[in-house]
């Protein structure tokens, strides 16, 4: 998928921390695929073949941004400063706590170790998200975007492989802090949807996100009381109503140039996807059971289109440009 010319010192600079969406959208899949795989009562050849790739991926990505981070400190310090971009940090540690959580029922020793590098990371980026938002520099409304949900979703993230791992305490930590900066991010996000001007073409895609913190949310809370409350409905259910709300502006998406910034459109998909394979299994629902194999396939259409989109881009040399 990545061509290794980005890597040329001339492009290098401005090989773009967004490119780790790509990660979070390619383990979700790894994710959807193994809940529908269980929900069939299939083999898990298919997850197993994506997270192989998505590992390999991975290690490109992780190369890559380490030599641009070596190479090229004032491009890096840039992207940290960008008001935009500056949300797109916690995609590394989001795609490690992923990772270590698709890990975690195939190889849990090397699992534990990459989700708590993962929960360390996480951690660093989401506190110096936040610290950044309100220190020394002030924000427009302009701004503002669904991507500034992406440090929240990181947060309930953790519990889904550490409540299995024991580290209970510290997932709740994680998701309670996460919560909070999903309820607060959600009013923000939606005045400046709502009374500020519309969202720029590159970040449109980025208002699939809105179904992402409280899809994860569902599933983090079921681990974490291992049940399926009234507050866990509540949860799935504004997913469902977001997914619906995004759907009412699918014809302004077909007619988008192609970015990077779509791969936001997977992660959150794949987060309803097992969300509704969960509700499933706990309560016998054969309704959720269809919606998680039909959300599924979106999905793996989704990735497998934006796959060929991104390659045709890296070949184009459109991506890895100075904006």
């Amino acid at each position: 998928m990545v061509d290794m010319s980005i890597a040329k010192p001339d492009r290098l600079e401005n090989f773009p921390v967004t490119f780790f969406a790509v990660m979070m959208g390619l383990l979700g899949l790894v994710l959807a695929m193994t809940a529908a795989e269980q929900a069939a009562g299939a083999s898990g050849a298919a997850s197993q073949f994506i997270l192989g790739a998505a590992v390999a991926v991975f290690a490109v990505l992780a190369v890559f941004y380490g030599l641009k981070l070596v190479r090229h400190p004032a491009a890096v310090r840039a992207e940290w400063n960008h008001p935009v971009r500056i949300a797109f940090f916690p995609t590394i540690s989001i795609s490690l706590l992923l990772l270590g959580t698709a890990l975690a029922p195939r190889m849990p020793g090397l699992a534990y170790g990459v989700w708590s590098l993962g929960v360390a990371a996480q951690g660093i980026l989401a506190l110096s998200v936040v610290a950044n938002w309100i220190g020394h520099r002030p924000f427009q409304p302009i701004h503002l975007s669904p991507a500034w949900f992406i440090p929240a979703v990181g947060n309930v993230v953790v519990p889904l492989a550490g409540v299995g791992f024991g580290a209970v305490e510290l997932s709740w930590l994680f998701f309670s802090a996460g919560l909070l900066f999903w309820i607060v991010l959600l009013t923000l996000v939606m005045n400046r949807l709502i009374f500020h001007e519309p969202l720029p073409s590159r970040l449109m895609p980025t208002l699939v996100i809105l179904i992402a913190p409280p899809a994860v949310a569902f599933v983090a809370w079921v681990r974490l009381t291992g049940d399926v409350d009234a507050f866990a409905r509540i949860l799935l259910n504004i997913g469902y109503v977001f997914a619906l709300i995004v759907l009412t502006q699918a014809p302004r998406f077909f007619r988008l140039p192609f970015a990077l910034s779509w791969w936001a459109l997977t992660f959150p998909v794949a987060a309803l996807s097992v969300a509704s394979f969960v509700f499933a299994r706990e309560t016998g629902s054969e309704p959720h059971r269809m919606v998680g194999f039909g959300l599924t396939a979106v999905l793996a259409l989704a990735v497998a289109t934006l796959a060929v989109r991104t390659a045709q881009a890296i070949r184009a040399k459109a991506i890895c440009q100075p904006e």
